[in-house]
């Protein structure tokens, strides 16, 4: 897509039909099975700057779309951002949308029709969708990369959240609902007004829809629609279709929308799956879905994401953007702020800082713990560390954290309950001050090169994989027979040759 321009990001065919244009998209012409063969093959990709899409999936008539979001910089070309400033660049946007969510520009439109509504099945049949089986031990086809769109029964104000469902049956799913997201709060009020819950499942949705559902809670309050952060990111009013059952609305531009309801009360065993954690969720009982239509285009793609870099740039990037924004407001200096891959892009926070004053660290850990709770882990650095860099970042924890002051723990605080160390969502939280002690002295101050450049200077640089002749293939058969042989006298060794 370099030097293209941007595809919309309210369209998820018009991205794939650039990625393609920009040699960015991977086709699997043979016949995959959906059960564990598809993510299989599609891992063998994960963190390329390109996507996947699966032709021909074995016992279905539609194709599968995975890997928009594990490669940071394909989702940066993307969007229009580069790739180091993608946390800043999403905070900016959900920054405007904050300053004023009820503007008419950002509120979303109902309208009269939409791609998503091509074609209605007859019957609902949920196996006629190409859900995929992703890990060895999942407890059967998952739609993981559906975006939920609701109305609060009591308060009217619309909410997008990010799911997992477990298809079941023909027209029956069970879904785990994340503790703190606003969703359960509308299954609440339902069940206090002896009402259903009724809401739609959107499968195949652009980025911005995507952000907006992805971003916390803590950045997008209960009084507010949040996919008001769609429409700022589509650059127009995201578009809704009113559904078939009272209340729903549809994703417009959606591949796939499905009208669900919970009765409040309902449950049954979801899981086993493989989360953001690397782990298997646990089976536990949890809402039965009812699905009441399913909607999508003549053609549409089924969308997948894959659990590994794609979930942990998906949500982290999001985590990101909300710690940087809200950070930044309460501790002068801030200056970055990433979510590691080994921290599953959920649970490490790493944060730039240029010291103001001595403490500031420290109150750098605690803000961003409170910006995103899911965190257990906030390690803040100096502004001359590379916070994309593990070794640079160890380097700063090895050479400036003081272990008798740096680290900060926090006991007993709401956290993530998908990490098997925050058992009903409640555990320890550590932070590391690995910033060097204010005011800085000469004993902290870093070794840098002398900027010279290199244009002009007469330097050989041999083709990497190339070499002209290696030192073995220097060598005479002889002399490798000779260093192969056991050790004998050095008058032996010179009569050979060789030199002693």
């Amino acid at each position: 897509m370099s030097g293209a321009p941007h595809p919309p990001l309210h369209d998820l065919s018009g991205i794939i039909e650039a990625l393609d244009k920009a040699g960015q998209l991977i086709r699997v012409k043979s016949e995959i099975d959906p059960v564990h063969q598809l993510a299989s093959v599609a891992s063998h990709f994960e963190g390329r700057a390109q996507a996947v899409l699966f032709e021909n999936v074995r016992g279905h008539e539609h194709p599968v779309f995975t890997g928009l979001y594990w490669s940071r910089s394909l989702l940066a070309e993307l969007i229009g951002a580069e790739e180091k400033k993608l946390a800043s660049h999403i905070a900016g946007k959900v920054a405007q949308w904050q300053n004023d969510p009820h503007h008419k520009a950002v509120e979303p439109q109902v309208v009269e029709t939409g791609p998503v509504r091509e074609y209605t099945q007859p019957v609902v049949d949920l196996f006629k969708l190409p859900i995929p089986t992703h890990a060895e031990r999942d407890g059967g086809p998952y739609i993981d990369a559906g975006v939920v769109v609701v109305s609060d029964p009591e308060t009217n104000v619309r909410n997008a959240s990010i799911q997992r469902f477990q298809l079941v049956d023909r027209d029956r799913l069970h879904i785990n609902i994340d503790a703190g997201r606003h969703l359960q709060m509308a299954l609440d009020h339902a069940k206090r007004r002896g009402e259903t819950l009724k809401f739609s499942l959107n499968i195949g949705v652009g980025p911005g829809v995507h952000f907006a559902a992805a971003t916390p809670a803590e950045a997008a309050p209960p009084d507010t629609d949040e996919l008001g952060i769609a429409s700022v990111f589509h650059g127009d009013p995201m578009e809704l279709l009113r559904g078939d059952l009272p209340g729903v609305e549809l994703v417009a531009h959606a591949m796939y929308s499905l009208e669900c309801e919970i009765e409040p009360g309902e449950v049954a065993d979801e899981g086993p799956f493989a989360e953001v954690t690397g782990y298997y969720a646990k089976v536990a009982p949890r809402p039965v879905v009812h699905v009441r239509a399913v909607h999508h285009r003549r053609d549409p793609i089924f969308q997948t994401i894959l659990c590994g870099k794609e979930v942990w740039n998906s949500a982290g990037v999001l985590g990101e953007a909300s710690v940087l924004a809200s950070v930044s407001k309460q501790v002068p200096g801030i200056k970055d702020v990433y979510f590691p891959h080994g921290g599953c892009g959920f649970y490490h926070a790493v944060v730039q800082i240029e010291q103001k004053r001595a403490g500031f660290a420290q109150l750098a850990v605690l803000s961003a713990m409170a910006a995103f709770p899911p965190l257990k882990m906030v390690t803040v650095v100096d502004e001359d560390v590379d916070i994309r860099d593990a070794s640079d970042v160890e380097w700063a924890m090895t050479t400036r954290m003081d272990p008798t002051t740096g680290v900060i723990t926090v006991p007993a605080v709401f956290g993530h309950g998908l990490n098997p160390t925050f058992p009903e969502y409640f555990g320890a939280k550590i932070g590391f001050n690995a910033t060097f002690p204010f005011p800085k002295t000469y004993s902290y101050e870093r070794v840098r090169w002398k900027e010279h450049s290199i244009d002009g200077l007469d330097i050989d640089v041999p083709e990497p994989g190339a070499p002209e002749q290696s030192v073995v293939d220097k060598w005479t058969a002889a002399e490798r027979a000779e260093r192969a042989a056991p050790a004998s006298s050095t008058s032996d060794r010179r009569s050979s040759g060789v030199a002693g």
